[in-house]
């Protein structure tokens, strides 16, 4: 499995400082899942994030400069360099739904209580204490398309089985695609199996499409 699309770097930043929402935090703990490469990134923001404030802590009121030792900076890279060994147990073979999913729901995708959206696709909003983003879950069919739709807000989408394509390239299995209002797009699920997809919205979408938007309200999407 190749990662192709990972977070920002300021998304990651907010995650590792602790002040992302539980909703878009449960999409990056679930891309992290996947994804060596921003694990390794992510505990190298730990770290060093951990050791400067430890550093500051020890900081006396007197002391002439708040910069760190001469040393520090070689001390945290030997850490994050022996850090980047560290590897997450392995997903389940069986599992569709990666471990942060897997808690947050108490099942796999096969105990998923889904939610019919219209035109063979299904959704189901997962219960968090975010009052600024929502997070759910997408089941697309092989080959169908999402309405084409812009953003209020930002959107996070990890994909977590199948694949789907838009304008700004494809999006497999544990790939993140950001979008905010700047982006207009219609994802299609990959003609050769449905498409499951976490995604956040910190706003409702904005469809093009009237019927869409007629019956947006009943769908809380």
């Amino acid at each position: 499995m190749t990662i192709a699309h990972h977070p920002s770097e300021a998304l990651l930043l907010d995650y590792a400082a602790g002040s992302l929402g539980e909703a878009p935090a449960l999409a990056i703990a679930t891309h992290l899942t996947f994804c060596p490469r921003c694990r390794s990134d992510h505990r190298r923001l730990e770290v060093v994030g951990g050791h400067f404030m430890a550093e500051a802590l020890e900081t006396t009121p007197t002391s002439s400069s708040a910069a760190p030792s001469d040393g520090s900076f070689d001390a945290i890279m030997a850490r994050v360099a022996q850090e980047r060994a560290e590897t997450r147990p392995a997903q389940p073979a069986h599992a569709i739904l990666p471990s942060p999913l897997r808690a947050a729901l108490g099942c796999d995708v096969d105990g998923v209580p889904w939610k019919r959206l219209g035109m063979g696709a299904y959704h189901y909003v997962i219960p968090t204490r975010d009052t600024a983003a929502t997070a759910r879950l997408l089941r697309i069919p092989a080959g169908r398309p999402v309405p084409d739709h812009t953003h209020s807000g930002f959107e996070l989408t990890v994909t977590l089985c199948g694949a789907y394509t838009d304008a700004t390239g494809a999006y497999g299995r544990g790939d993140l695609q950001e979008a905010d209002d700047a982006l207009v797009h219609q994802p299609h699920a990959a003609p050769d199996a449905e498409c499951i997809c976490l995604a956040v919205t910190g706003a409702p979408l904005r469809f093009k499409s009237w019927a869409a938007r007629l019956v947006q309200p009943f769908l809380g999407i």
